[in-house]
């Protein structure tokens, strides 16, 4: 899995795309926990569940459709009055892409059995050919080390730098888009 704070990073670029009247405290806040909330399967090890089962680590909760159900979920939670309306689709656009995001960003280590991108109907465990970067340890403990100083490494290369260049171009883009 990538840290959490390389998934953390990934719904802060993914919320930059956003307009600004959709944009608060409670966006990025939750766009934040979505997109960490798929690693809360990981107390699936203390009782007794396997990796590669279905309600294992990287199993349904880190499926496409945990994605689209987190997304309407908390979108209909928190931005309830919102929820018939074209920018509450934009909350669930948002709240599915960031817990849709950590399922990609896994798919990219070094490291575990794979992603179930399409559980329930296909429990496959999934890679990407190219995978570069370094898999984080699951527990705390094990991140203040030297793998936990690779992955924050691999991670400031491969999801920093391009998150930060991705949030500099909308940045830009929206100031073009409202000078004209």
């Amino acid at each position: 899995m990538a840290s959490a704070f390389g998934h953390a990073l990934t719904a802060v670029a993914l919320g930059s795309s956003f307009p600004k009247k959709m944009v608060g405290w409670k966006f990025w806040t939750l766009g934040m926990i979505c997109s960490i909330l798929p690693d809360a399967d990981v107390i699936s090890f203390h009782f007794g569940i396997a990796y590669e089962s279905f309600w294992g680590h990287r199993g349904f909760s880190h499926s496409l459709l945990f994605a689209l159900i987190v997304g309407v979920v908390i979108s209909f939670l928190f931005f309830r009055r919102k929820a018939f309306t074209l920018e509450g689709l934009g909350y669930v656009l948002f709240f599915s892409l960031c817990t849709a995001s950590h399922s990609i960003l896994d798919a990219l280590t070094n490291g575990g059995l794979g992603v179930a991108f399409f559980s329930p109907w296909d429990n496959t465990r999934y890679f990407f050919p190219w995978r570069p970067i370094a898999v984080s340890p699951i527990g705390i403990g094990d991140f203040f080390s030297e793998w936990g100083k690779s992955v924050l490494l691999s991670e400031l290369i491969w999801i920093g730098i391009p998150g930060t260049i991705y949030i500099i171009s909308n940045k830009v883009v929206k100031r073009i888009i409202t000078k004209k």
